[in-house]
């Protein structure tokens, strides 16, 4: 019989230089399914506010998940169709609060969920929170940003605006999607998965991991691609910390590899 694939996986928060910590994020592995995930959850609206979203869409990610990956052998559809459930759930809980809080209450979080099924993965993704694969040498984002962003980039790219004027632009963290109890204008969950290979490493985040450029997260990688997932994640915490940035933002940072294949 063929060995199935076993999962190294590592996690970190770090505040960074705000005054709470709104991110959360969560990993459960499954051995007699062979399966496993990893959430990632930034919130917004300020302490009391963004980290209790987090919490919500945390909360939400793990009642659709972990009774569907309980059983031995959990049908790979109802699996992957529990992640659009878990969003929509999220959604409805924060509504809820968002009513009991009375006012014009506002908060919200983004949603970055990984399902891995052997090799395969499935994500779902709503906001600005990346997923990167490094494959071959090359890190690449795969999941949809949901901000003005790409926009002000391809403004870049026409001519409109200067790289300069691009990274300073004030609405270039502005969310065009996000979990906050309204409307969900986009939603980034492909019907195929991904296939990993034992040399690549998928690294999970939210927007603070982003204080490094993609060019320093891919040297980064690189350097540590034969190394567990854990030291892979501590030198990118290292490399957000050598910056120094008075600014830095909460960062959540999951590293997911395979085993064996």
């Amino acid at each position: 019989m063929l060995a199935q694939p076993a999962y190294d996986i590592a996690l970190i928060l770090d505040q960074g230089q705000r005054g709470s910590q709104e991110d959360a994020v969560a990993t459960r592995m499954f051995d007699a399914a062979n399966a496993g995930y990893v959430v990632v959850a930034d919130g917004m609206g300020g302490h009391a506010a963004g980290d209790v979203a987090s919490d919500i869409v945390i909360g939400a990610w793990r009642d659709a998940l972990d009774a569907e990956l309980a059983g031995a052998a959990p049908s790979e559809s109802s699996v992957a169709d529990a992640l659009p459930l878990a969003a929509m759930q999220a959604n409805a809980s924060i509504a809820a609060h968002c009513d009991e809080m009375g006012g014009n209450f506002k908060m919200g979080s983004t949603l970055l969920g990984v399902l891995l099924l052997g090799q395969r993965v499935y994500w779902i993704s709503i906001g600005d929170s990346p997923l990167y694969l490094f494959r071959d040498g090359v890190l690449h984002q795969i999941n949809e940003d949901h901000s003005m962003a790409p926009v002000i980039d391809a403004q870049v790219a026409n001519g409109t605006l200067t790289d300069a004027e691009a990274r300073v632009h004030p609405d270039r963290n502005q969310l065009t999607s996000v979990i906050m109890g309204a409307a969900i204008p986009k939603v980034d969950c492909p019907e195929e998965p991904l296939s990993l290979t034992a040399s690549d490493v998928l690294i999970l985040g939210s927007d603070g991991l982003q204080y490094l450029s993609d060019a320093e997260i891919q040297a980064i990688v690189k350097r540590n691609a034969h190394a567990w997932a854990q030291d892979i994640a501590d030198a990118l915490l290292l490399a957000l910390h050598a910056k120094g940035d008075p600014d830095q933002d909460n960062a959540s940072i999951g590293v997911v590899k395979l085993t064996r294949n």
